[in-house]
This record gives C-alpha cells, sequence and structure tokens, in this order.
C-alpha cells in the first residue's frame, strides 16, 4: 500500500469516528456518508466492504499501533512474558486514552465488553496470538508436566483484556490511576496462577475488585 493510499485509509477511518460521534450514532448508509465527506464511494469500498469493515479496522488499529511502539523499544524485546504483557495494557491503554470519546460510545452501554465481538474480532485473534507467543516463552522454562496449554490461557487473556476494557471504562480515577492498579494486580494474578502459586496473590486481587464494586460506587 502506498503512502496515498494509506492517507486515504485513514481518512476514511478519521471521518467515520468524526461522524460517529458528532451525531451520536454511526452513520446510516455509504452513500450519505461518502457524500458528507467528500469521499467517493469507489474509495470507500476500495478499502472497505461495509461499516463494520471499519469499525474492526479501528480497533485493529489499536493493536498494531501499541505493538508498534513496543517493537521500537529495544528493552521489550528483552523483558519477562510477565513485562510484556504488562508493557502491552499500559501502551494500549494510552493509545485508547487518545480515542475515550469514541471508545465510551461503543462500548459504554455494554453490560459485558466480550458481546460486542463482532467489532472486536481482528484485536480478538491478534491479541490471543500475542498472548499464545507469551505463553510458549513461558512454557519453555518448564518441564513439560507443569507446561500450560497456549489455546485455554491466551483465551483466559483475551477474559482478562475484556475486564481491562470494562474497568476502564467505568473508571473516573484520577489520570486513571484505578486502572493501573488492576492492570498489575490482574497480571500478577495471572502469572501466579501461571507458576501455580496463586493464593494470596488471588485473595489480594478479590479483595481490590471487591473495594472497587461496592466500597468506591
Amino acid at each position: 500500500m502506498n503512502q496515498k493510499e494509506i492517507k486515504e485509509k485513514l481518512f476514511i477511518v478519521s471521518s467515520f469516528m468524526d461522524s460517529t460521534l458528532l451525531n451520536e450514532n454511526y452513520p446510516m448508509s455509504v452513500y450519505n456518508f461518502c457524500k458528507k465527506n467528500d469521499i467517493e464511494e469507489k474509495t470507500f469500498y476500495k478499502y472497505f466492504g461495509s461499516f463494520d469493515a471499519v469499525k474492526k479496522m479501528i480497533w485493529q488499529s489499536f493493536y498494531d499501533n501499541a505493538i508498534s511502539l513496543l517493537e521500537k523499544d529495544k528493552d521489550f524485546r528483552d523483558s519477562s512474558p510477565k513485562e510484556k504483557l504488562l508493557s502491552f495494557y499500559y501502551t494500549f491503554f494510552e493509545i485508547l486514552l487518545l480515542n475515550r470519546s469514541y471508545i465510551l460510545f461503543v462500548l459504554s452501554k455494554e453490560e459485558k465488553i466480550l458481546n460486542k465481538i463482532s467489532d472486536l474480532k481482528t484485536l480478538r485473534i491478534n491479541f490471543k496470538a500475542f498472548a499464545t507467543e507469551l505463553i510458549e516463552e513461558g512454557n519453555t522454562e518448564k518441564p513439560s508436566y507443569l507446561q500450560h496449554p497456549p489455546k485455554i490461557f491466551s483465551e483466559a487473556a483475551w477474559v482478562q483484556l475484556g475486564f481491562l476494557l470494562k474497568f476502564w471504562v467505568d473508571d473516573t480515577s484520577e489520570s486513571f490511576e484505578k486502572t493501573d492498579q488492576a492492570i498489575e494486580k490482574s497480571v500478577q494474578t495471572a502469572f501466579d496462577v501461571f507458576e501455580n502459586t496463586p493464593l494470596s496473590t488471588l485473595i489480594d486481587f478479590g479483595k481490590f475488585l471487591w473495594k472497587e464494586k461496592f466500597v468506591s460506587s
């Protein structure tokens, strides 16, 4: 894809997000959307078959941007799986913050974030692949009888990301510091389970969730 095509595609995506927020609703038709944003229909269909494809692309771009930033960090390459997952979450949520208004529109009405599986399908595929790599990396240091199945644990990581998204959507703390705490505690819990030493951390994480749910609300 050349620079002209990249700009055209990004313009469609940004116009879609702006249109959605300004009208507090998704565009009703490709024809109307293109007319209002001075985009030729054939240009839209060159890159996207429908608005659903645009929605998937938006979430995919959040993931791609996070990974791109991490791959430029030499320290990230040499980090442990736990540190890599923490770095991903912190970077990913910084990118989400730049697009919080759009994400709140998409997710705030959902009690269960993962119900938006259609929009998040591409993100799910790529994140689970990333989680699988971390699990396999962790397994290399374990005897075979202690290794964990990547398929099951990558799905658990996806559920964890859904939990953190919901937590972030509802978070009203200064600088989203409670989300940072949730990231740290949930990742610590996940890796304690991975290392087969879960009890104390599970209790600590449970206390944190109980406090946020019943004390702070």
